[in-house]
């Protein structure tokens, strides 16, 4: 069993799915979230200082999750869809590992053929309005992708482990990974372009990068 693990948002994805999400609640939830979202992703501050007032500052309900699942897949990387698919004729089996949000994902999961999301989950009331998130998933502190990397590992028995992303807070998971590919498409970070143990611009690239491992 070989797993490569995929960071969603500025990755598979050129959005970053609370921007997009505080950006439907007008031009001040979305500078105040932006800035959040990148002082955590070039890690300047911790992701559970930040996690939840993102959230409070948003409130996503049902029907705005499913507009900004919408837009994950309208704004794929061009290269993702078959990159996917040429590592899974490989041997790997591709995850998300994603500190956005699983129900927004899921469009974008099922477009690429992922089946397995690892994400936060968003509470819904019955009428559809938003009534919190996971607090315990581990994406949402700082180290968290890191713990679920290991666990993917013991849960499937894997003899390999990738993990490619665009934040800080993938990079911490390269401990767990036998393999961490910074990703800088949309966003070149230098902390994470000087710990990745490769440097992408183009998901296609990992096809030769993970060849032999």
């Amino acid at each position: 069993m070989k797993l490569i693990c995929f960071d969603c948002d500025s990755t598979l994805s050129s959005i970053e799915g609370i921007d997009e999400l505080a950006r439907l609640r007008g031009p001040g939830a979305f500078a105040s979230v932006e800035a959040m979202t990148r002082e955590a992703m070039d890690g300047r501050i911790p992701m559970e200082n930040i996690f939840g007032l993102r959230l409070a500052a948003v409130r996503p309900g049902r029907e705005e999750a499913s507009e900004v699942g919408r837009l994950y897949v309208a704004h794929v990387e061009p290269t993702a869809k078959a990159t996917i698919d040429a590592l899974r004729v490989t041997g790997w089996t591709p995850v998300i590992v994603s500190a956005g949000f699983r129900q927004v994902i899921r469009p974008l999961a099922a477009f690429l053929g992922i089946d397995r999301i690892e994400a936060v989950d968003l509470h819904f009331s019955a009428d559809g309005s938003y009534a919190g998130f996971d607090t315990e998933f581990p994406a949402t502190r700082t180290g968290g992708k890191k713990e679920i990397l290991a666990g993917l590992r013991r849960e499937w028995g894997a003899g390999r482990v990738v993990m490619v992303g665009d934040g800080v807070s993938d990079l911490e998971a390269a401990p767990a990974a036998d393999l961490f590919i910074g990703f800088g498409g949309y966003v070149a970070r230098e902390r994470v372009k000087r710990g990745a143990g490769a440097f992408v611009t183009s998901l296609s690239a990992i096809v030769d990068l993970v060849e032999g491992l």
